[in-house]
């Protein structure tokens, strides 16, 4: 009987995974879909615009991404400071969720204005976090969108000696960062 037992909880125990990898590879397959959807919605878009641009998809962090590349019209789609492409990404996503039912949480970059952004506000992050440790002042930041103080919050993390909270009201919501100690 006790080796009854423990054939059972083998088959169990190798079940387990297998359903894991299943799981990830159905939700895989969903992101897969959502930037398929995302992409025919914004290709019919650059169509009515008669803006030239090409469209890659990948998914990462359990998100879709989208990527328009390559026209010369495309900083038209990201206006001043990222607000037109803000917006185009709000579309995008509800053209999605028009079309599965599920709310989407895809990111849309136009001409790698958001990559860049982030490396900018990457690089931001830790200096002001190590001018904060060096003058044990805490330092204020502009406002910004939840996007862009996310990636600010995570760059002063990395920092020793340092910790970054938000502060007021959207749309003026900006970044603080004070010393630990």
């Amino acid at each position: 009987m006790a080796d009854d037992v423990t054939v059972e909880e083998e088959q169990t125990t190798d079940t387990a995974p297998a359903a894991a990898e299943s799981a990830a590879a159905e939700e895989d397959d969903d992101l897969v879909e959502e930037g398929e959807i995302a992409a025919d919605y914004l290709e019919s878009l650059l169509d009515i615009l008669d803006f030239d641009g090409d469209i890659d998809l990948d998914v990462e962090g359990g998100r879709a991404i989208v990527a328009i590349d390559g026209g010369e019209d495309l900083a038209k789609l990201v206006g001043q400071r990222g607000e037109v492409l803000d917006a185009l990404q709000e579309l995008t996503r509800l053209a999605v969720q028009q079309s599965t039912g599920d709310r989407s949480r895809l990111m849309l970059d136009v001409a790698g204005w958001r990559a860049g952004r982030r490396t900018r506000l990457s690089s931001l992050g830790a200096e002001i976090a190590q001018r904060v440790v060096e003058s044990g002042e805490k330092e204020s930041l502009k406002p910004m969108t939840p996007f862009e103080r996310k990636i600010v919050h995570d760059a002063v993390a990395k920092v020793d000696g340092v910790r970054s909270e938000s502060e007021g009201a959207e749309p003026n919501r900006r970044v603080v960062v004070l010393p630990t100690a």
